[in-house]
């Protein structure tokens, strides 16, 4: 079964389905086998027409359409609400074996999370489940991107604690909208010095490929 790396966000619309999409256009343009999954989606009517879509076309991965996301919501709300409002609640068991499937015909999948790490997968009366459910469920290390811009070091900081509270791998940072500013580059120092991670990658405004140490790439994808 191919092997896998989770992408979260310190937040909303900081960035993670652009990110995605260059990584694994980065993979596959050095010739690795890079597939796409993402468990739970809202805010489209469809797939072409949704963030996995568009990681499809931008990567060129030319993946079955049906085999990118398990659970899609129209209602741009978070995942627990939107089935709230739609039905058809997200289910562990079910996002595991799509997310197998997927790892069964690529030798890489990089997974794109919902939101930020505290994002409601579902919660009512049967189940709470968040997004670290479905990453352990996975059992995947993580990446995380933020923007690069002021706010961030809280933001990074705070999301790095939570998820090593809940026992989560993280294996590095990338830092989107990056245009390198004096403001910027200090933020980049600052994240390191209190988190203890890497930055891995920057990305500037209309990147068109991820610049990343091809050691590093690799150090992604080891195994535990």
């Amino acid at each position: 079964m191919g092997k896998g790396i989770f992408i979260t966000g310190t937040g909303t619309d900081i960035g993670k389905t652009y990110v995605t999409a260059l990584l694994i256009k980065k993979m596959r343009d050095m010739g690795m086998n890079a597939g796409y999954y993402k468990g739970v989606l809202s805010g489209a009517k469809n797939i072409s027409e949704s963030d996995a879509g568009y990681v499809n076309d931008l990567a060129q991965i030319g993946q079955e359409p049906e085999t990118l996301v398990s659970y899609l919501y129209e209602n741009a709300v978070s995942p627990h609400f939107a089935s709230k409002l739609e039905g058809n609640p997200v289910e562990l068991n079910q996002i595991k074996r799509d997310f197998i499937h997927v790892s069964e015909k690529y030798d890489y999948v990089v997974v794109e999370g919902s939101g930020g790490i505290v994002c409601p997968i579902r919660y009512d009366d049967e189940a709470h489940i968040f997004l670290e459910d479905i990453i352990k469920n996975l059992e995947l290390d993580t990446l995380i991107v933020a923007n690069a811009g002021l706010g961030t070091i809280n933001a990074v900081v705070l999301t790095v604690e939570y998820m090593r509270q809940k026992n989560i791998g993280i294996k590095g940072i990338i830092m989107n909208h990056y245009t390198g500013t004096i403001l910027q580059k200090d933020n980049i120092k600052m994240i390191e010095a209190l988190t203890g991670l890497p930055v891995i990658s920057l990305v500037a405004p209309n990147d068109e490929e991820l610049t990343i140490d091809p050691t590093m790439l690799s150090e992604i994808f080891k195994e535990k």
